[in-house]
């Protein structure tokens, strides 16, 4: 558990197990501690690194306005500070816009990249969700696009619960609500910067990977849950076909953060495809 200095920012990380690089870079709004089932499997085979993306957990808030492509220079410097020439990288949702462009952006810095329920660039059914949730929350998209949104009337709470219907099955909502509002309660001690997670939002939504994506050299694996109700799935679909010799998993059933909800299904394709990529 320590900090590394990243330009303009702190980001917290923590390193656990040896071997192989493997660097794990969250999604929206979350932290580290949301690769919880992921860290203690995947640190059996590999020097496991996570960290907190800025604007959340115990990484730097600055205010906005924030972009994929600086996200994956905070990524590229704490490879730089932790003295990491290359590393498979695994991302899920917005983490996994970072790992696109950190893998454009730094091809040799990546040996096996997966990329999970995530997408290339933001769809109409995205923009369609971000104007509803912004409704609900209050706010309003100006004619320009910009977000109309007091960042202090952004409870967290609310956002939690805004958000989970769309992230997990309803199933798992029944049996593990109490847990996961826990988890949530436990990381807002670090702190919440309403400005930062909008500032996270906006830097997804200007994100635009789909006419770059056929440059990616290093092998891939995209997986996605094919119940995905935040991201279609057909993102998924779109960025195997765009990546030479991608390889698509869809996991049926999957929800958004399959990832957290099945970490048994999760971690089993993660690891037996980066157990195939060659040095």
């Amino acid at each position: 558990m320590a900090t590394a200095n990243v330009g303009d920012v702190q980001l917290y990380y923590e390193e656990h197990g040896s071997g192989d690089p493997l660097l794990l870079i969250m999604g929206l709004a979350a932290d580290s501690q949301a690769w919880m089932f992921q860290v203690p499997e995947f640190s059996r085979r590999y020097r496991t690194v996570v960290f907190d993306n800025r604007g959340v957990g115990r990484s730097s808030k600055p205010p906005g306005p924030y972009t994929v492509a600086q996200m994956a220079e905070d990524a590229a410097g704490l490879l730089d500070v932790l003295d990491i020439e290359r590393a498979h990288v695994v991302g899920v949702s917005m983490g996994g816009m970072i790992a696109q462009e950190l893998v454009l952006r730094h091809p040799g810095r990546v040996r096996g990249l997966v990329l999970a329920c995530t997408y290339p660039e933001p769809d109409a059914a995205v923009e369609a969700m971000r104007e509803s949730s912004i409704a609900q929350l209050g706010g309003a998209l100006a004619a320009d696009g910009a977000l109309k949104l007091d960042p202090a009337a952004l409870d967290p709470m609310m956002l939690f619960q805004h958000l989970m219907p769309k992230v997990f099955t309803v199933d798992y909502l029944q049996r593990e609500l109490p847990t996961l509002i826990q988890l949530f309660a436990g990381a807002l001690q670090w702190g919440f910067s309403p400005e930062a997670i909008l500032a996270q939002v906006q830097a997804t939504m200007s994100h635009r990977c789909a006419d770059r994506l056929e440059q990616i050299k290093a092998p891939t694996l995209v997986i996605t849950g094919d119940a995905d109700l935040m991201i279609s799935p057909r993102n998924s679909e779109i960025i195997a076909s765009k990546i030479p010799a991608a390889k698509l998993v869809m996991i049926p059933g999957g929800s958004h953060a399959f990832n957290f909800e099945t970490p048994e299904v999760f971690n089993r394709h993660v690891l037996e495809f980066l157990d195939q990529v060659q040095a």
